[in-house]
């Protein structure tokens, strides 16, 4: 029983490690794996992407191998994770690639690589209501940028002449980038900004303590 326990022990431990980093990873994987069905590319460009598509493939198995080593009930671990058995059986059908029903099987397993990494990814945005704040910030910014365009629009000096622009100045003043293409010229525009910028401090903020706070309770879990 002591065995079992540290087996699932580690099996969780190393699930844990590996979530966040798998996660980019996959949405990374996935133009890798579509781009040549889409665009013709040049002889040395197309080795390349085959190259890093076994790269990440070959990863993705020993991510599986290891969770099934690890795993105390290993027949359980297979039947519960087809989605990632999918990730890493695909490919072996690689010598089949002349065939044109290899691309059924390409897109299936980009499918698959998309369904992981948003199922990482809704663990992760619906910790401690985030989707929720991000929803929040989302119509905020939109409104902000409407009340913006009502100081800046006729105003003398300004380079903030429709809703469009007002949109991109409230993006970028939001996630503190600040271009400078556009900015405001009245006090209430101003004012509109000091509450953006404010925000904006205060999302960064949210997103990494709910970001650390995630991974701080899975390892204590």
């Amino acid at each position: 029983m002591s065995d079992l326990g540290r087996s699932q022990d580690a099996l969780d431990r190393f699930s844990a490690a590996v979530e966040f980093p798998l996660t980019v990873i996959s949405l990374l994987w996935l133009p890798v794996l579509i781009v040549p069905y889409v665009v013709h590319l040049k002889p040395d460009l197309a080795h390349t992407f085959e190259a890093i598509d076994y790269a990440v493939w070959a990863l993705f198995v020993v991510e599986y191998l290891i969770k099934l080593y690890l795993s105390p009930a290993r027949l359980h671990f297979i039947t519960h994770h087809l989605l990632d058995l999918a990730i890493v059986a695909i490919p072996i059908l690689r010598p089949l690639r002349m065939l044109r029903i290899l691309r059924l099987f390409t897109l299936a397993r980009a499918g698959a690589v998309l369904a992981n990494a948003l199922r990482r990814l809704r663990s992760v945005l619906t910790h401690r209501s985030l989707h929720l704040i991000l929803a929040a910030v989302l119509l905020l910014l939109f409104v902000m940028a409407a009340l913006e365009l009502s100081f800046e629009n006729g105003a003398r000096g300004s380079t903030i002449h429709n809703y469009g622009d007002a949109l991109w100045w409230a993006i970028v003043t939001v996630t503190t980038v600040g271009y400078g293409d556009k900015y405001p010229v009245t006090a209430g525009g101003r004012g509109v900004a000091v509450v953006l910028m404010l925000v904006g401090i205060g999302l960064i903020g949210v997103l990494t303590a709910t970001v650390a706070s995630y991974f701080v309770e899975e390892k204590a879990d």
